[in-house]
């Protein structure tokens, strides 16, 4: 971990955000076809197994990789030999398409944080399924699902259903995405009605194929009081396995970075330790809500494995990792496995 942070960060971070990220995942894809080199490299072991059991999956253990670092499936194996036990893949959507314009990811180095506006980048749902169909055996893959930024709120249920019918057999779990800021109008999908809707039709797809694959939902950090109850009755009234909290936020309150550059900045959703207590405090509330054994996944501000574990006191079945696993790099993992 100290190699990484005092090494290896300092210049990645030289490089722009979207830059250093594809050519990171290009040095990890070829390092990892070398034996034991990212071992060497990040000091990485084969972790002692804390088996996890949950929506009938066997997890080695409960660390894994969220949603947004790997859209498309392209470092499965790499993101898999750096420690993680499962990984979620996407967002996707049907059709490829280039998200919004660059730049589009900032880092917020004083407050450990990201902020962006990648918009659904992706090379489409046939595409990412076309690449499972010879995904490696033994990893659990998660499959994170939208709409194409083009299709109306009106016509979203139809996409939804294309992503779900198209990989399911592909992928172990997936998770509805309604929440991320970065698509224009789709966070009024999580209207209870619209929600409703998407949902119960992913529902009857499942049943309709004779599957049991899990079916969760992402939440957002920015509902209200009543927005997160009409959430939680829409839950308990689908019956959908579980849920993933949180996404990234359009808070911008109480940063130690610059106004003026949080301003030029712009719009975008902000991922990394400023989420930390918002993304606890939603854990604390929905496992209230969903007694175990309920799945919920921790996502969001998880920057330590001191973040960690207050999770899982509070009621987290699995965490995932994004902005901490850039901050801290693969050392993470073992910390808090250590810490569990």
């Amino acid at each position: 971990m100290c190699m990484y942070k005092y090494i290896l960060r300092p210049i990645l971070f030289l490089w722009s955000p979207e830059k250093i990220h594809h050519l990171t995942f290009g040095l990890l894809n070829a390092f990892s076809l070398i034996p034991g080199f990212l071992t060497l490299l990040f000091g990485v072991k084969k972790q002692k197994n804390q088996f996890v059991d949950i929506m009938g999956l066997r997890l080695s253990h409960p660390v894994g990789m969220a949603a947004g670092l790997d859209k498309d499936g392209i470092a499965i194996r790499s993101m898999s030999k750096l420690g993680f036990s499962f990984l979620e893949l996407g967002t996707v959507t049907p059709k490829p398409q280039a998200g919004n314009p660059k730049p589009r990811l900032f880092r917020l180095t004083s407050d450990q944080a990201l902020i962006n506006r990648m918009g659904f980048n992706n090379l489409g749902a046939d595409a990412l399924a076309k690449r499972l169909k010879k995904r490696p055996k033994g990893i659990i893959i998660g499959g994170n699902i939208g709409k194409n930024t083009e299709t109306s709120n009106i016509k979203a249920v139809e996409d939804y259903a294309y992503c779900f019918e198209k990989l399911l057999g592909y992928v172990d779990y997936f998770v509805v995405n309604v929440s991320c800021p970065n698509i224009s109008d789709l966070r009024e999908l999580q209207d209870k009605d619209s929600l409703r809707e998407i949902l119960n039709r992913l529902l009857e797809i499942r049943k309709n194929r004779n599957s049991s694959v899990p079916l969760l939902l992402k939440v957002s950090p920015d509902l209200n009081d009543k927005q997160l109850l009409d959430l939680i009755g829409v839950v308990k009234e689908t019956g959908i396995d579980g849920l993933v909290a949180t996404n990234t936020s359009v808070s911008r309150e109480n940063l130690k970075t610059d106004s003026e550059i949080i301003e030029t900045i712009g719009n975008g959703g902000l991922s990394g330790k400023p989420l930390s207590k918002r993304s606890m405090q939603m854990i604390i509330t929905l496992r209230n809500a969903f007694p175990k054994p309920f799945p919920i996944i921790a996502s969001g501000g998880i920057m330590s494995s001191k973040d960690a574990r207050e999770r899982i006191d509070a009621g987290a079945d699995l965490v995932q990792l994004y902005t901490g696993f850039i901050y801290q790099g693969p050392g993470l993992i073992r910390q808090i496995l250590k810490k569990l």
